[in-house]
């Protein structure tokens, strides 16, 4: 299975970002490499694309536990290495998790899938970073 992207400078540091499935959005890069702060870094966009990437596999995993789920949110913190190239070596996600009556094992197991199975970007980033966890759940 194959995915295609699409990079093309604008202007200074600008680009626009276009996927094989038709979306665009544009990327920027600080000030010191000529950007103007007119859009997220890339290196955001790798932690961006993690979140993404396993909020889809936990929603989808909850909803089919007929969990009352009404939000979820995937919050990333990444350190970087000193030294260029400058990898990711650590990422934490804290996931926390809005519904009625939430089975907090039956959200730990969807973490832990995605985690150990099922999110792609996870298993990339576990190649260079040390990848952990922490579940917030809020009853409403």
């Amino acid at each position: 299975m194959a995915n295609t992207a699409k990079i093309s400078w604008v202007d200074g540091a600008l680009l626009v970002a276009e996927a094989g499935s038709g979306h665009s959005f544009t990327m920027d890069g600080s000030a010191e490499v000529g950007g103007r702060n007119l859009g997220a870094r890339p290196m955001e966009v790798m932690l961006i694309g993690m979140g993404g990437c396993t909020a889809i596999d936990v929603v989808s995993m909850l909803r089919k536990q007929r969990q009352d789920i009404e939000g979820v949110e995937v919050s990333l913190t990444g350190e970087r290495a000193a030294d260029h190239p400058m990898v990711y070596t650590e990422v934490k996600l804290t996931y926390t998790v809005r519904g009625r009556k939430l089975n907090k094992a039956l959200v730990e197991r969807a973490v832990a899938l995605s985690d150990e199975k099922y999110c792609s970007a996870t298993a990339m980033f576990k190649k260079s970073a040390k990848v952990t966890h922490e579940i917030v759940l809020v009853e409403v």
